[in-house]
């Protein structure tokens, strides 16, 4: 059993109980105990999953959970003075909090805690400060309004040239998400509460790529610039956009989350940390309209290429991705570079793709070091997925992007190398277990398949396993690459003779 603390605030810690080879659920359910330093047991339950949140604790108390597998010791951060929303005259019954709240948050202390406690407030944009945490209670609710005629937008860039408002990868006016921090440091969302984006409300998913008051559509929490951010406990739902996006952040925590959009509302990503270096994501559950996680690095503007900056040192793990278009995705606005990925123990049921990697010409930057190990998948039409002619943007389909004769190198060639791929199982595959199309002046390189099993659907229809023009569709194929250096192979569950068709 592995077990350790992921993240702690000053009343709740999030914790890791994990078996060897157990992903999102525990194989069965495990008893513990919480008790203080004085030995009194103040929580007794047992866990049905791998990560873990407990709620209701005293700031700066040391804490003991014990299970029959061990114990894991951890102290609670010290709070340096609470402030209820109610206090600043946040009522349930008000059709809009956001000045209220405003002030409640601009009155926490360095150190300390906004609470939130139970009840649906409905609220504006909301701009958090350096340390302090917002603690949402079992029961509460921040909702987002649906008018977005009085909501703040964010510029595209500040007085200082640095990049705010963003949207695929471009600098972008943008409307304020629900919850925003620019430029802040030490910021902890956690509790059992909800975070209500309100794309169901308004008309927020009627004009997904086009603009208002000359703003693109927002997120429902949004971090710009900044560092040491933990996310833990909460449900992130009906987002307007992509739900949760870190951008240019460094060391972000995000745990024991549930990210949860409608399957038909449009972009609408559940965690995308862009540009972004040191994220951990540990048992997430995901069921949303779009990607469940989209990795990005920016996107090429012309010649400026200032507001480009890696991805790097990710890790995704004991998370379940449940529907969405594909489970981890890294691209396609990757000029910036995604580098030291890491996707391990988690399960990815009813995604359009399990793994997908996708850029196009013109991008630049590269996709590498990238390790999936010990996931499983059932019922993904592709399990595995590289895409060098994704036809994105309005010259996408061009014969300058999708020809398959070899182009010029250039600093906008994009290249994907060094990818394993290792102890993967996958059920029930429709379309492809692994697809690769690289460019012919930049294959891909390194790719490794270790241990790859699995088994298809027998009710699959014939479909594209990638975007790009000139791809034929297919049934059951086990591996399709072309301009790909592609080592190993994939195995068919229990010998099943199923090949290509």
């Amino acid at each position: 059993m592995h077990m350790s603390l992921i993240a702690r605030s000053s009343r709740t810690a999030t914790l890791l109980l994990a078996p060897d080879g157990a992903a999102f659920w525990l194989p069965e359910t495990v008893p513990y105990a919480v008790t203080s330093e004085d030995g009194v047991t103040v929580h007794a339950s047992a866990a049905d999953r791998t990560v873990i949140q407990l709620d209701g604790l005293d700031p700066d108390t040391t804490y003991t959970l014990a299970t029959a597998q061990g114990e894991v010791t951890f102290t609670t951060r010290p709070c340096s003075g609470q402030v209820d929303i109610t206090d600043f005259g946040a009522d349930p019954g008000v059709p809009d909090n956001a000045c209220s709240l405003q002030r409640a948050i601009d009155a926490v202390p360095p150190g300390g805690t906004l609470v939130v406690p139970a009840g649906r407030f409905c609220t504006g944009p909301l701009f958090l400060r350096s340390r302090m945490t917002v603690y949402l209670r079992k029961g509460a609710e921040l909702a987002a309004v649906s008018d977005w005629n009085e909501w703040p937008i964010l510029p595209d860039r500040d007085d200082a040239g640095r990049v705010i408002g963003t949207w695929e990868g471009l600098p972008e006016k943008s409307f304020a998400a629900l919850v925003n921090a620019v430029g802040c440091a030490d910021v902890t969302l956690t509790g059992e509460g909800i975070l209500d984006g309100g794309g169901d409300r308004g008309d927020w998913w009627r004009w997904p790529k086009e603009t208002r008051r000359d703003a693109r559509r927002p997120r429902t929490v949004f971090l710009a610039h900044c560092s040491d951010v933990e996310l833990t406990g909460l449900t992130v739902r009906n987002a307007p956009s992509w739900t949760i996006h870190p951008y240019c952040c460094r060391n972000v925590v995000a745990a024991a989350l549930k990210i949860v959009n409608p399957p038909d509302s449009p972009n609408t990503d559940g965690l995308n940390p862009e540009s972004c270096e040191n994220v951990s994501l540990t048992g997430l559950h995901f069921s949303v309209g779009d990607d469940c996680i989209a990795v990005k690095a920016g996107k090429r503007d012309g010649a400026r290429t200032d507001h480009l900056a890696p991805t790097r040192n990710l890790t995704v793990s004991h998370c379940l991705m449940e529907r969405g278009h594909g489970a981890v995705v890294l691209g396609s606005e990757m000029s910036g570079e995604i580098t030291d990925v890491s996707i391990r123990n988690c399960h990815f049921s009813g995604t359009d793709r399990g793994l997908r990697i996708k850029t196009r010409r013109g991008r630049g930057g590269k996709v590498a070091r990238v390790v999936m190990s010990d996931v499983s998948m059932d019922r993904v039409a592709t399990a595995v997925s590289a895409n060098a002619f994704y036809f994105c943007d309005a010259d996408g389909m061009s014969d300058q992007v999708q020809s398959r004769l070899p182009g010029k190198v250039t600093s906008r060639t994009p290249y994907v190398e060094d990818i394993t791929i290792a102890n993967v199982v996958a059920l029930n595959v429709q379309l492809a277990a692994v697809a690769l199309l690289g460019l012919p002046e930049a294959p891909f390189a390194g790719i490794r398949i270790e241990n790859m099993q699995v088994s298809f659907d027998p009710q699959a229809k014939a479909g594209v396993p990638l975007m790009a023009t000139g791809v034929a569709a297919c049934r059951h194929a086990r591996l399709l690459s072309e301009f790909a250096d592609v080592t190993g192979s994939v195995s068919i569950i229990d010998g099943d003779p199923l090949d290509a068709d």
